[in-house]
């Protein structure tokens, strides 16, 4: 799987003739907005897009009149209304809706938290979260992405592909998080064959440093593993044999019944 956001269009391929350019550019002028730039003047948003200036401004523009972006003047920003575009994606999957209630019960029991995440390129995605409390440095929200290499969601997912699949997602450096981040790429394969016989996975401060999380896969009819749910904690309040000895049976519960409802939910449709 290549870590890029849209495919790959080489010269005489069949999609190639299918791509809106216009529309390529608008996505990217709306990526150049994220976490760590939410606000940027014209200038710096043609320089992250690489557009000129003039179509730049267009782009701005037809978005603060569809309600997506606004501006002061100087500075051009996103507004929640572009939420709509992300819970169009969330409405259509169906599954966090399906896996709400069952991280809520989870979450309740344990007194930790628990989330849902599909793989998007080289990232987990959060679709659907229960916070008993906030463990981690950055807040978590439906939307965010964390590589998947080093989270236990994400090798659940990664363990789902096929060696072909995997291979190509190995091809890419692993970049470290934390000093215990996987980045060998041998280590990180054996790792997933473990995880696939296994049927869950154990990440250990490899994200943060006094974050522990284990997560299970969820699947389609299939089989095929379509997302992966987690419980993440401090390492204090779980050390290892804990938390596979008290958490991983309930998790692995979580799991399987968010499958039988997803099933039961497309053997409906």
């Amino acid at each position: 799987m290549a870590r890029k956001n849209a495919p790959e269009l080489r010269k005489g391929d069949p999609m190639q003739v299918q791509t809106v350019q216009s529309l390529v550019r608008g996505l990217a002028v709306i990526r150049a907005f994220d976490a760590e730039h939410p606000r940027r003047t014209l200038a710096q948003v043609a320089d992250a897009t690489g557009l000129a200036r003039a179509t730049t401004r267009r782009f701005l523009h037809t978005l603060i009149a569809e309600g997506y972006a606004a501006t002061d003047g100087a500075e051009f920003w996103l507004t929640p209304k572009m939420l709509e575009l992300g819970y169009a994606y969330l409405s259509s999957l169906g599954l966090p809706t399906i896996a709400q209630p069952h991280l809520e019960a989870l979450s309740r029991t344990l007194n930790e938290s628990c989330s849902l995440s599909v793989l998007d390129g080289s990232d987990v995605v959060y679709v659907a979260r229960s916070a008993a409390s906030r463990i981690m440095s950055v807040n978590i929200t439906i939307g965010t992405r964390f590589p998947a290499h080093a989270t236990s969601m994400g090798r659940v997912l990664l363990a789902g592909l096929d060696d072909a699949q995997i291979d190509e997602y190995l091809a890419d450096p692993l970049e470290p998080i934390t000093p215990s981040t996987i980045t060998d790429p041998d280590t990180l394969r054996s790792a997933l064959r473990n995880i696939r016989d296994a049927g869950w996975c154990v990440v250990d401060q490899e994200l943060e440093a006094g974050l522990r999380s284990i997560a299970a896969p969820v699947r389609d009819s299939t089989g095929k593993t379509v997302a992966a749910v987690n419980v993440s904690t401090h390492v204090a309040a779980h050390p290892y044999e804990q938390l596979v000895d008290n958490l991983l049976p309930q998790l692995l519960n979580t799991a399987e019944a968010i499958t039988r409802d997803l099933m039961a939910t497309h053997n409906n449709v």
